[in-house]
């Protein structure tokens, strides 16, 4: 199948409504192996790369989105933490829009029923509008006449 595990997939098909870092940007534990002589566990690190894994949450700004669905998880791997854009908006969350986001589906089997899921990955973070790319379904711009 053609189809890779893991596909890029644009900011706008993901957060139409835009999303919002809620929180800050931190380190994955690793609770695959074994705790540190001081308790400590070791930050995951992504299987192909080798380089650090690290998350943040984001507020989903669809107001249709389900209540389990409104925070959603977004993950990086990179040498060093990835830092968001700076909060101008005067919202208690910072506007941010991913860049070289993908997705890739799971099955949650978390609670009584199993449910599709996504978890997602980016390069890094960008103010809005700033690394915007045009979603899916957005028609190319016309081709301008020659004079």
């Amino acid at each position: 199948m053609a189809i890779a595990r893991r596909f890029p997939i644009a900011h706008a098909a993901v957060f139409p409504n835009g999303a919002f870092l809620h929180g800050v940007v931190e380190p994955v534990t690793d609770f695959q192996v074994e705790q540190r002589k001081d308790g400590s566990r070791p930050q995951q690190r992504d299987k192909e790369t080798g380089l650090p894994i690290w998350q943040c949450t984001v507020i989903d700004g669809d107001e249709d989105a389900r209540a389990r669905n409104v925070g959603v998880v977004v993950k990086f791997a990179a040498e060093v933490i990835p830092v968001p854009p700076k909060n101008t908006s005067g919202l208690p969350w910072t506007p941010v829009e991913f860049v070289g986001l993908t997705a890739m589906p799971y099955v949650d089997t978390n609670g009584q029923n199993p449910r599709l899921a996504w978890s997602f990955r980016a390069d890094g973070f960008a103010s809005p509008n700033h690394a915007a790319q045009p979603a899916p379904s957005a028609k190319p711009p016309e081709p301008k006449a020659a004079a």
